[in-house]
């Protein structure tokens, strides 16, 4: 028996749409599809308003163009993937390596385990002095490299205080200063720092090196691989 409600069938009443619970199916249009819905179109067009062909031309291309597109950008996706994994698969191969990275900290993992890197000078520099610090400001030692060229001037700390002593395991601070066109300025300098592992991080960050010490940088900031 149908339910009666004030004298009027509840059966005539509008029902609401009930929304369907998805089942994880594709829900993109494919081509094959596509000229399903023209084939239809076609088969039950006006006769006396039949379909202009620049409009179904027009259709096709722009379907195949979309088509076309969102096929490239998965062909990119997989080709970024792949990329990343060569560069992981290549960076891999610095662990253990010393790498030159701009910067003024050079880190002692084993006492007696020397410093090394490079002081850029844009202009030929006199009186070069490289001093090196603790991590409380202390000089602990002073390199004096007198009169240098122009380029990258290489020095090489041996992990030792002006006394001889092997320093401990830490952060340490390469300072550089000379004369340079008559003037006393700081020079930048980079410092070796070796790999201890790789990771792969966001595709915006590429290859992530680990360097001894707890420091990570960014493959491409890497200056020179090698000693």
């Amino acid at each position: 028996m149908e339910t009666v409600n004030n004298g009027l069938n509840t059966n005539l009443y509008w029902q609401p749409e009930k929304t369907g619970v998805s089942d994880n199916s594709n829900q993109t249009l494919s081509q094959e599809d596509f000229f399903s819905l023209l084939t239809e179109q076609l088969a039950n067009q006006d006769p006396t308003k039949p379909v202009d062909n620049d409009q179904m031309v027009a259709q096709m291309t722009s379907f195949t163009m979309a088509d076309g597109i969102e096929q490239l950008n998965d062909k990119f996706s997989d080709f970024a993937t792949s990329m990343t994994s060569n560069q992981a698969l290549q960076a891999s191969s610095l662990i253990g390596q010393e790498v030159l990275l701009q910067g003024d900290i050079g880190y002692i993992s084993t006492e007696g385990q020397n410093v090394s890197g490079v002081v850029i000078a844009e202009q030929s520099v006199g009186g070069l002095e490289i001093t090196i610090e603790n991590e409380t400001g202390e000089i602990i030692k002073s390199i004096n490299v007198g009169t240098q060229a122009a380029g990258n001037i290489e020095f090489n700390w041996d992990g030792t205080d002006a006394n001889g002593n092997n320093m401990p395991v830490g952060n340490y601070v390469v300072r550089a200063q000379g004369n340079v066109a008559g003037e006393s300025v700081v020079l930048p300098t980079a410092i070796n720092r070796q790999v201890g592992s790789v990771s792969v991080a966001a595709s915006s960050q590429g290859i992530i090196l680990n360097l001894d010490g707890d420091v990570s940088v960014k493959l491409k900031d890497v200056i020179q691989i090698g000693g």
